[in-house]
């Protein structure tokens, strides 16, 4: 059984580790071109009087969403390299226009390049150090401060 003090701050909150892990990475980018991924790959195999364009149903067409899909997770995993992750992923976003069905029907090219700007635009939070309380100076008399 796991401790109440594990879960609960003193005043009664949730202690918000999944808020904090969250909040350390570009989570809602890489979620976005994790979805933008998945729906152009499932686009691909839309029956042919449907699809607006056949595109290059080759190794192109699968490519570009499966390294979308591989973006996703390693902008999640790897908050470090977002910068790479979200270049490459607002790239791809745009070659599946042509290559995958206008970019599986628009919605996953656009699900994909707004991922991209939130993980390119997204920074880490900055630490601030706590400020040191003023310590009496040691030529100090009694009354002065």
């Amino acid at each position: 059984m796991v401790p109440r003090s594990a879960w609960v701050r003193g005043d009664g909150r949730p202690a918000g580790r999944w808020r904090t892990w969250r909040r350390s990475r570009p989570f809602w980018g890489g979620l976005l071109v994790l979805l933008g991924g998945a729906e152009i790959l499932v686009t691909l195999r839309v029956p042919l009087p449907v699809a607006l364009h056949v595109g290059l149903q080759g190794l192109a067409g699968y490519l570009a969403p499966v390294i979308l899909l591989l973006c996703g997770v390693l902008l999640i995993t790897h908050p470090f390299q977002r910068v790479f992750y979200a270049l490459l992923s607002v790239v791809l976003a745009l070659v599946t226009w042509v290559t995958s069905n206008l970019g599986g029907f628009v919605v996953g090219m656009l699900l994909a390049l707004v991922g991209g700007c939130l993980a390119l635009a997204w920074t880490p939070a900055k630490t601030t150090a706590r400020p040191r309380p003023a310590r009496a100076r040691p030529d100090a008399g009694p009354g002065d401060t």
